[in-house]
């Protein structure tokens, strides 16, 4: 297979739909994309009237890397601790493809040439798929920072659209990964520590619906995920071994004669383009209901993280209260406890008055969201199975041999 891939903008799936409210004032998309054996390099294209930009259109050409490094850069500011930072784009993988294809190529010599055609036309499809998800899963993270109206702002942002040299970001090195891998130990432990402190409440009983909601629902959309993933795989089987047959059947009918013949040929053709159906149904449903599964698991727990922030920010305000109590009671250092606690209690109301709308948002997006999918699913799994009984019953017509 080539060394390097395109996928232009006409050629990209929708595999996610943003679902966002139209704003012509920042748009933002991956009109191109190139793959390289150990990096993908994607073209950034943004449309803007914002006074924040030099210009009104501009282009640069950005790394997964950077991606990654503008993600934690929100994540990683105080301002934004009330907000659903949009989850990172996954990382592109292709070594799985890449090894079918090495194997392929050092093969059994028995595979015939046509067989050997055909095995490779399918393990570059898969390639080609893999890497056209890779860019709208990069794509729709960056078009979910420009469809908020802070983060939209955010001047990392700004940078990363419109700065047209390299970023020179680099990959985390084995200590920071290890420092984020500890960090999120520390982060799960302190948050059932918050949830189990027997003096710590929950004051809002939106916040407390939330949070049972969005702990029982990751834990689902996370088996709904698995389980599609583990029919896709099954399906895909299923496909592959189509080819076997058709092979066969058409061995077979080149050692027949008249009616025979005819028969298997057109048996041997038949599995052929059921073959290609049922790929085109695999490669739909991971489209629209595994990799939508996939976002959403993500994103639910990026919604859990917010409402983690919040937790926090409540305990801080409660320590800060229990502080004040105590400094009053020994008459010592009263003003600062008065205006830590002030602080706190500030924090505590600005991220949980942002927390609220952004948890609303994150239903009516998930909602609309699942719901376009799932139609369009359904359409396609209809117009699919159409497609293979009338490939039937035509050639019923002709095993038959009925004019």
């Amino acid at each position: 297979m080539e060394e390097h891939q395109e996928a232009g903008k006409e050629s990209k799936p929708s595999c996610i739909s943003a679902d966002l409210p139209g704003d012509s004032s920042l748009w933002v998309e991956i009109s191109d994309a190139v793959s390289e054996r150990d990096k993908v390099k994607f073209t950034v294209q943004t449309k803007s009237c914002l006074p924040h930009f030099a210009q009104t259109e501009f282009s640069v050409v950005r790394q997964h890397e950077e991606f990654i490094w503008l993600h934690d850069a929100f994540v990683e500011n105080e301002e934004y601790a009330g907000l659903i930072i949009p989850p990172a784009p996954p990382r592109p993988d292709f070594e799985a493809s890449r090894e079918k294809l090495q194997k392929l190529g050092e093969g059994d010599s028995c595979v015939t040439r046509e067989e050997f055609a055909k095995m490779k036309q399918e393990l570059e499809a898969e390639y080609l798929a893999i890497f056209k998800k890779t860019v709208a899963m990069h794509e729709v993270f960056l078009q979910r920072l420009a469809a908020h109206p802070t983060l939209r702002q955010d001047h990392n942002f700004s940078v990363f659209l419109e700065y047209g040299q390299d970023l020179r970001v680099r990959g985390k090195n084995r200590k920071e990964l290890l420092g984020g891998f500890l960090r999120n130990i520390v982060k799960s432990a302190d948050e059932a520590l918050i949830t189990g402190m027997s003096g710590l409440k929950e004051v809002d009983d939106f916040f407390e619906h939330e949070r049972t909601f969005l702990l029982e629902y990751h834990i689902r959309i996370q088996d709904a995920c698995l389980q599609a993933d583990r029919v896709i795989h099954f399906h895909k089987s299923l496909a592959e071994g189509f080819n076997p047959i058709s092979a066969a059947l058409n061995s077979l009918g080149t050692q027949e004669v008249n009616q025979l013949k005819t028969s298997f040929l057109k048996l041997a053709e038949l599995f052929e383009r059921l073959r290609k159906l049922e790929s085109r149904v695999v490669s739909d449903e991971d489209l629209k209901l595994s990799d939508l599964l996939r976002y959403y698991m993500r994103d639910s727990q990026a919604a859990k993280d917010l409402l983690y922030r919040r937790l926090r920010a409540l305990a801080d305000y409660e320590n800060a209260n229990k502080a004040l109590d105590k400094a009053r009671t020994r008459n010592r250092e009263v003003r600062t406890a008065e205006s830590h606690q002030q602080l706190c209690c500030q924090r505590f109301e600005r991220l949980s008055d942002s927390a609220k709308q952004e948890l609303m948002d994150f239903k009516s997006r998930r909602i609309s969201s699942f719901r376009k999918n799932l139609i369009e699913l359904a359409e396609l799994e209809l117009k699919h199975a159409k497609a293979s009984t009338l490939l039937l019953r035509n050639t019923l017509v002709i095993l038959k041999g009925e004019p």
